[in-house]
């Protein structure tokens, strides 16, 4: 009775580890580091992302996963990093007013930068953008939008792999 339990419990463990050796999919990181910009007291730095990617013929559903930070002049963190999942078409923004980014003086440095989680075979094309404008009247300053000009960076086909000229797997 105890050699059966035995054997039936290596039997299970066997295909648990079989089960991990088939998986297929594989996950990354790839960090986009945005231009370093002035940010004067009157404004407000934004990123922009937005998944362009249609959902797989095979029914997987577009996802991007990563995170938005802004960084100051000696590449730390200020405040934290905003985390996103988009699925197609889905937008999200993280503002970063100069109240909020420890800036001394009337102006100062900082730069911008998302992380990307790839998971192969989940579509992903992120389009992005980054943007200074007057926080009082919301006039544009500065806007920085992905290489191209088109949806996204580094895509398969035009641009890399994730889409058409999309940053992702």
């Amino acid at each position: 009775m105890l050699f059966r339990k035995l054997i039936s419990i290596s039997f299970v463990a066997a295909g648990s580890i079989l089960s991990l050796f088939a998986q297929t999919s594989t996950t990354g990181t790839r960090t986009i580091t945005l231009p370093p910009a002035g940010l004067a007291s009157t404004e407000s730095a934004q990123i922009n992302v937005v998944n362009v990617a249609a959902n797989s013929s095979s029914g997987t559903a577009a996802s991007c996963t990563g995170t938005i930070s802004f960084l100051n002049s000696g590449g730390s963190t200020i405040g934290s990093a905003t985390p996103f999942t988009l699925t197609s078409g889905q937008l999200l923004s993280a503002s970063l007013p100069f109240l909020s980014a420890g800036l001394s003086g009337v102006r100062g440095e900082i730069r911008g930068q998302i992380a990307l989680t790839i998971t192969s075979g989940v579509p992903c094309a992120l389009s992005f953008s980054f943007e200074t404008f007057d926080t009082s009247s919301g006039a544009t300053h500065i806007y920085l939008a992905s290489p191209g000009g088109g949806p996204g960076f580094g895509g398969p086909g035009p641009g890399g792999p994730g889409g058409p000229g999309g940053f992702g797997q």
